[in-house]
């Protein structure tokens, strides 16, 4: 089952991303738009404003999150082509398990999982349904070793995935330290910047503890657990960062321009880890 054509379905800046790994590694790729006409595509890319008659190896949908929406699209591939081709989906949140269980044939169908730059980041999740096959999964996994990019294979669709899970976790705790006037947003970054991030750079969250030891952080594991934040519902931090247009006073700061320098010093991250 190898991949060797690419539908991506939407052509926003994570659709263009993704488009742009596959047609760089060969892939005959194509963008599925509501607007095709004068849409501007990576090079190699071609688009079109309705599904392409013969059926592509492997569709990724990165459409809006919205669960109708994705599932509408979803029925519309299967009337079209019906077993034939491999189904993924970029959702970040929706549950993959609920579109799979929609499906007539959810044994093609599967998460791919990608971060924004898509076309820099290295890692891709890979998130397993109940019904996915072996067979998928690895054409998937090869497809994506094509590209450049190492796929991170989930084996149950669980909410958030594994990238986000993990996020969501340390923001859980920043968030309840802010509110507690414990430490400030500044200080937090400045920790995960200079600290957390390039720790985890090159041992990763793990192994570092390995590297650290483990009787120690079996003590402090079971002294700091009980102590950490529980909340269920999302911080009133976040509405209110929301309310005045962010966490950080951007009044003076062309946020456009810093989030490109913050792009090409990421990429200068990523080669030197990789390197």
């Amino acid at each position: 089952m190898a991949i060797r054509s690419l539908l991506v379905v939407g052509s926003g800046t994570m659709g263009a991303g993704i488009a742009a790994s596959f047609a760089g590694a060969g892939f005959v790729t194509t963008i599925l738009s509501r607007s095709p006409a004068g849409k501007a595509v990576p090079d190699g890319v071609a688009v079109v404003g309705e599904l392409p008659a013969e059926a592509p190896d492997l569709t990724i949908e990165s459409i809006p999150e919205d669960f109708a929406l994705k599932a509408a699209f979803f029925e519309r591939f299967e009337r079209a082509y019906g077993e034939r081709g491999i189904l993924a989906s970029n959702t970040s949140s929706l549950p993959l398990q609920a579109f799979a269980d929609r499906l007539n044939w959810p044994q093609r169908f599967a998460g791919m999982h990608y971060y924004h730059p898509a076309d820099a980041f290295p890692l891709v999740e890979v998130v397993r349904v109940a019904q996915t096959t072996d067979a998928v999964r690895d054409a998937i996994v090869a497809a994506l070793h094509i590209t450049g990019k190492e796929a991170v294979v989930l084996e149950e669709p669980v909410v958030g995935f594994l990238v986000n899970r993990l996020q969501h976790a340390i923001l859980r705790e920043a968030y309840d330290l802010i509110e507690r006037g414990v430490a400030r947003a500044e200080e937090i970054d400045m920790v995960a910047r200079l600290l957390l991030g390039p720790r985890m750079c090159v041992t990763g969250l793990i192994r570092q503890k390995d590297l650290s030891g483990l009787a120690v952080h079996l003590k402090s594991h079971a002294s700091i657990l009980p102590t950490l934040a529980k909340n269920d519902e999302p911080s009133p931090l976040i509405a209110q960062a929301l309310a005045r247009g962010g966490f950080y006073d951007w009044s003076e700061i062309d946020r456009e321009a810093f989030a490109r320098e913050a792009a090409k010093r990421l990429a200068r991250v990523l080669a030197a880890v990789q390197g």
